[in-house]
C-alpha cells in the first residue's frame, strides 16, 4: 500500500453538474441537478425505518403516473412495496436494501420516485415514461432495516436465498421478477468501506458488476447486455469519481439473486456503494446513485448502451479488502510510567463510514499490513488513551478496545501535538 494522508480534504459538492440537457453521448452521468431538486428531505440519514421510508413515499402514490403497491410481507409482517412508473415496452426492475444496513440506494430510489411523481414535462422523465416500465422495490428487507442489520428477522442473508427461497422476502422478489420478466435488473447494495480500487488504489466509492450466470463466467447475450451497460456507467463514473470505481468479484454464486436473475434471463447490473471521506451519512454517494440510475435508465430507453466500449468495464480494478482503516508505522509507543516500544499500530473504526469509535486492531511489525490510510510516524511518539487499566501499574493494551491516539513530538505528555484521533 502506498502511504496516504489521514486527512483527506473532500466536500459533498464534488459531483459535477452534468444534466439531462447535455449530450447523452458525452462521458458525464446525467441528472446531477435533478438529484438536488427532487431530494426527499425527510430521509436525510442512512439509518431510517420502514415507517420513515413509507411515510415519505406513500404521498407520491398516484402522482404523475407513480403507482405504489404491496407485493409481499416480511417475516414480522411489514409491507414490502413496489413503486412503478412508465408505460413503455421495456421492463426494468430495481431492488435495494435486501441487506437491512445497506440503505444508500434506497435513499437514491426515493429521489428518483419523487422525480417521477413531480418532474412534469422534464424531457428525461418523458423519455423514461414513454419507453420503459420501471418497477422499484426500495426496501426488500424491512425487518433488517428496523435494526439496521444485514440479515432478516430469522438471521438469513436474503441475497443467499435465491435458490431455496425459504424466506418471504426472497419469494417476493422472485415472484415479482417472474411476473414482470424484466429485460434489465439492478441489484443495489452497499459494500465495505474498507475496500480499495486494486491493491494500491483509493477507497472505492462505487463498484460495478455484470454478474456471471454460470461457473464458467461465460457471456451469453443476457450478460453481454449487462456488461455494456456497466461499461457505460463506468465511463461516467471515471469522470465523476476518478480512481474510485472498481469491479466486484464475478465468481458465480448459485445462491445469489444477482447471479440467478442473470441466469433467468434478466440483464442484471450490481451497483455497490462503498464510502467517501467526509461523507458520514452517504449523502454524496446518494447523489451519485441518483445520477447512475437515471443515466442507466436513459441508456436503456434510448438503447445507447449498445454502443458502450466493454473494455472500459474490463479495465476496472477489482475490489481489494483491507484490514484496517489506519496503520501508524515507525513511531515509539509511550508506555505508562515512561517506557517506550518501537511498535506499529493498526486502528479501525466501529463505524468505518462515519469514522467514529476508534479501536485498536493490531500491534507489532505491521510493515506489510494493508490499510485505507497510513501515517509515517518515524521519529514521533504515540500516546494512547485507553481504558484505565492501561494507566495502572498492572497495565494491559487489549486489542479490540476503544482507544484515542495523540501523536506528539516527544515522549512527555506535554510535548507538541502533531496528530490527534479521539476515542
Amino acid at each position: 500500500m502506498r502511504p496516504r494522508s489521514i486527512v483527506v480534504p473532500f466536500v459533498l459538492a464534488f459531483v459535477s453538474t452534468a444534466t439531462a440537457a447535455q449530450s447523452p453521448d458525452c462521458c458525464n452521468l446525467l441528472g446531477a441537478d435533478l438529484a438536488e431538486r427532487y431530494r426527499v428531505s425527510a430521509i436525510d440519514q442512512r439509518r431510517f425505518t420502514h415507517h420513515d421510508l413509507w411515510d415519505a413515499l406513500l404521498p407520491f402514490d398516484g402522482a404523475g403516473g407513480v403507482a405504489i403497491a404491496e407485493v409481499g410481507r416480511s417475516l414480522h409482517g411489514r409491507a414490502i412495496r413496489s413503486v412503478s412508473f412508465g408505460t413503455g415496452p421495456t421492463s426494468v426492475l430495481l431492488w435495494s436494501q435486501m441487506h437491512g444496513d445497506e440503505s444508500t440506494a434506497t435513499m437514491a430510489l426515493s429521489d428518483v420516485i419523487r422525480f417521477f411523481a413531480e418532474g412534469g414535462d422534464d424531457p428525461l422523465r418523458a423519455t423514461l415514461r414513454d419507453r420503459l416500465r420501471v418497477t422499484m422495490v426500495p426496501m426488500l428487507n424491512p425487518d433488517g432495516a428496523e435494526r439496521f442489520q444485514r440479515y432478516n428477522a430469522a438471521g438469513v442473508d436474503i441475497n443467499r436465498d435465491a435458490r431455496r427461497l425459504a424466506t418471504p422476502e426472497a419469494r417476493t422478489l422472485k415472484a415479482l421478477r417472474d411476473s414482470l420478466e424484466p429485460a434489465f435488473g439492478f441489484n443495489l447494495h452497499d459494500q465495505s468501506a474498507r475496500t480499495t480500487a486494486g491493491a494500491d488504489g483509493e477507497q472505492v466509492a462505487i463498484a460495478l458488476l455484470a454478474p456471471a450466470a454460470d461457473s464458467a463466467r461465460s457471456y451469453d447475450p443476457v450478460r453481454a447486455r449487462a456488461r455494456r451497460l456497466a461499461a457505460l456507467l463506468a465511463q461516467g463514473l471515471e469522470a465523476e469519481l476518478s480512481g474510485r470505481t472498481a469491479k466486484y468479484d464475478d465468481a458465480f454464486n448459485p445462491r445469489a439473486f444477482g447471479d440467478l436473475i442473470q441466469q433467468w434471463g434478466t440483464s442484471t447490473v450490481l451497483i455497490e456503494s462503498g464510502a467517501l471521506p467526509t461523507d458520514p451519512e452517504k449523502q454524496a454517494l446518494r447523489r451519485v446513485n441518483v445520477m447512475l440510475l437515471l443515466t442507466a435508465l436513459e441508456a436503456i430507453a434510448t438503447e445507447r448502451y449498445e454502443r458502450a466500449d466493454t473494455t472500459v468495464y474490463e479495465a476496472l480494478p477489482f475490489n481489494e479488502r483491507v484490514a484496517a482503516d489506519l496503520v501508524v508505522r515507525g513511531g515509539s509507543l509511550v508506555l505508562p510510567h515512561g517506557g517506550r516500544l518501537a511498535l506499529d499500530l493498526a486502528l479501525t473504526f466501529e463505524d468505518p463510514v462515519a469514522r467514529t469509535g476508534l479501536t485498536l486492531s493490531d500491534v507489532g511489525d505491521l510493515a506489510d499490513l494493508a490499510a485505507l490510510d497510513t501515517l509515517d510516524a518515524t521519529g514521533m511518539y504515540l500516546h494512547l488513551a485507553a481504558p484505565s487499566a492501561f494507566d495502572s501499574g498492572d497495565w494491559w493494551l487489549v486489542r479490540g478496545e476503544r482507544v484515542g491516539l495523540t501523536v506528539r513530538d516527544g515522549p512527555e505528555p506535554t510535548a507538541a501535538v502533531l496528530e490527534r484521533l479521539p476515542r
